[in-house]
């Protein structure tokens, strides 16, 4: 039996449809079944708005699901409405049941509006945290892939001001503890090598510009490698991708988010991914957002969503062996 490969519609008025649509069309569906959550007018209303056609083999390998009966709203590219806001949860919470109970072998998020979601009551950071808490996961870890650069993060979708306070031993030791088993265990490297950022300019200079690389990162990278875990840092972010130190590790872990993020999607061109390590569930995304000035005109690059998706089956193909 094929595996299936649940595909989150995201926000209908933002670019997901689009982009969902155009990388179905550039991955091989041979192995695999898309179960696209939404409604079937969503699907029909941007096949005919962007003239995309699917053929009857790529239709053959295509389920569209319905997570809410009563959306009856046509979508309207560009505008933030609490009704897509709904259904792209919607949808993710069906994409969440089925990859849950067995029923799909993964889940691919497309982007959604954090605003729209508040606005129709679901009150979340982002998709990271709502995922891990949909799920039960004690811990999980946002990782940013593009090829051989995995980049993941300490904290995530926190204000700046609370991220020094934020940042402990402990905190450190399960993040990097996730990242290597992820490593070992998601993209078969035996025996993982991780580069551990400092949180301060220059990594703190010995304490002159702060003290938490000396009182909590160094300890904790100390902590890991009696774990057997190969950790090394705290280097300073500002010069470790110039120097193209990034090539040397097979993990990179920030401090925090824009730490590595800025960085990973200026080498990323366009193909980054989001894989949250430590749910019960594959789970990939594409690294970008809603982009709801553009959705609707055909100009959507699919490339991150192809990546998504084509790293989503073969996780797949690596854990269930198909």
């Amino acid at each position: 039996m094929k595996p299936t490969i649940c595909i989150s519609i995201g926000d209908v008025n933002g670019i997901g449809p689009e982009v969902v649509l155009k990388a179905i069309k550039q991955v091989d569906l041979s192995s695999i079944r898309i179960a696209i959550l939404t409604n079937p007018s969503v699907i029909d209303f941007y096949l005919n708005k962007l003239s995309i056609s699917l053929s009857d083999k790529e239709l053959d390998c295509i389920d569209i699901i319905t997570p809410d009966a009563n959306f009856l709203s046509a979508p309207h590219p560009g505008y933030l409405k609490k009704e897509a806001g709904l259904h792209a949860m919607q949808s993710i919470e069906k994409g969440i049941e089925l990859t849950l109970s067995g029923q799909a072998q993964a889940l691919v998020t497309a982007p959604i509006s954090k605003d729209a979601a508040n606005k129709a009551g679901y009150h979340i950071p982002g998709h990271t945290e709502f995922l891990a808490k949909q799920t039960s996961a004690d811990d999980v870890l946002m990782t940013l892939v593009s090829e051989q650069l995995r980049v993941a993060l300490v904290t995530t979708h926190i204000p700046v001001s609370a991220i020094a306070s934020s940042i402990s031993i402990s905190a450190i030791v399960n993040k990097a503890t996730l990242l290597h088993n992820s490593l070992k265990d998601d993209f078969g490297i035996p025996e993982p090598k991780i580069a551990v950022f400092g949180l301060n300019p220059h990594a703190g200079d010995g304490g002159i510009m702060g003290t938490e690389e000396i009182d909590i990162i160094k300890p904790a990278i100390n902590k890991l490698n009696a774990l057997n875990i190969n950790a090394q840092g705290p280097f300073p972010a500002d010069g470790f991708f110039g120097s193209n130190m990034h090539e040397q590790f097979d993990g990179i872990l920030a401090m925090y988010h824009d730490q590595g993020l800025a960085p990973f999607k200026a080498l990323s061109f366009g193909k980054g991914i989001n894989f949250t390590a430590g749910l019960p569930i594959i789970r990939t995304s594409p690294d970008h957002g809603t982009a709801f000035d553009i959705a609707g005109k055909n100009i959507a690059d699919p490339s991150s969503f192809t990546s998504a998706l084509q790293l989503a089956i073969t996780l797949v193909e690596r854990k269930y062996d198909y």
